[in-house]
């Protein structure tokens, strides 16, 4: 009877055992098709992201980007200070819209320092040209058409990354970050400004508008060959945040430095 029992007991065992593995392999199943789907919703969020800049009205977008009511433009001398430019240094401007933190990086490098102002819109290339003459800064300011997949960038050309309100508008990251990487000097730094987004907490356009979190932008950016590091001094920004990488040699470990100053759509 007791042996009875025991067998009875192992066998109930056994069955909630295999149903729990059971349950365990529905839900990894559950959890994986969950990230799938949020994937996919991420990827068609940035299709089509950059059609506004096709064609832009540029007399639309100047008073939009240059405007002392948003963060990033009344703040562009403070936030030009902590890229610690210097004469003669060379200097990408990622996404530079209608050019206004080129020219003032054109300002900080000197006649021998070098600007490129990199941008997927040829319309924008345009107005920043125009303007780069108007002000004399011509030879100091070069503008590159950028793509999806490249910043079209020279090798070692430069010793500064700027990416303002930009980087959300990537869509292969990885692809647009490993040529930054090669344009960028040894021992060059890559700067970036953003929104981020929190669930139940962000504002409803950057729920919709921005793909991933400041944590996810900050792994990618690590993933490609770079170091996080503080910036100094620090810069609290109340609408985007704002963070230092170093380059290093991709696949180099280094520890992620508190650098992030929390704080417009560019």
């Amino acid at each position: 009877m007791i042996l009875q029992k025991l067998k009875s007991a192992s066998i109930l065992l056994v069955s909630m055992t295999f149903t729990m593995f059971v349950a365990a392999g529905f839900s990894l199943q559950a959890r994986q098709a969950v990230e799938e789907k949020k994937a996919d919703r991420v990827k068609k969020k940035k299709e089509g992201i950059n059609d506004q800049f096709k064609n832009p009205d540029v007399k639309s977008f100047t008073k939009r980007f240059e405007n002392e009511t948003r963060e990033v433009y009344a703040r562009r001398k403070e936030i030009a200070d902590a890229l610690g430019l210097k004469p003669g240094m060379g200097i990408a401007d990622i996404g530079a819209g209608t050019g206004f933190y080129s020219r003032l990086f054109a300002e900080r490098v000197g006649a021998k320092g070098k600007v490129y102002a990199v941008d997927v819109s040829p319309t924008f290339l345009k107005h920043i040209d125009e303007q780069s003459k108007k002000m004399g800064l011509e030879d100091r300011i070069t503008t590159i058409k950028a793509d999806q997949n490249s910043a079209n960038l020279p090798p070692n050309s430069v010793d500064r990354v700027f990416i303002c309100d930009v980087y959300h508008h990537f869509e292969h990251p990885d692809k647009e970050l490993a040529t930054l990487h090669e344009a960028l000097r040894d021992g060059g730094e890559l700067f970036i400004i953003d929104f981020d987004r929190i669930e139940g907490k962000s504002s409803e356009f950057v729920l919709k508008h921005i793909r991933a979190s400041k944590d996810v932008f900050a792994k990618e950016i690590v993933a490609a060959g770079f170091a996080k590091a503080p910036i100094e001094p620090e810069i609290k920004l109340k609408e985007t945040f704002m963070f230092r990488f170093k380059k290093v040699a991709k696949g180099v470990d280094a520890p992620a430095s508190k650098g992030a100053s929390a704080g417009a759509e560019r």
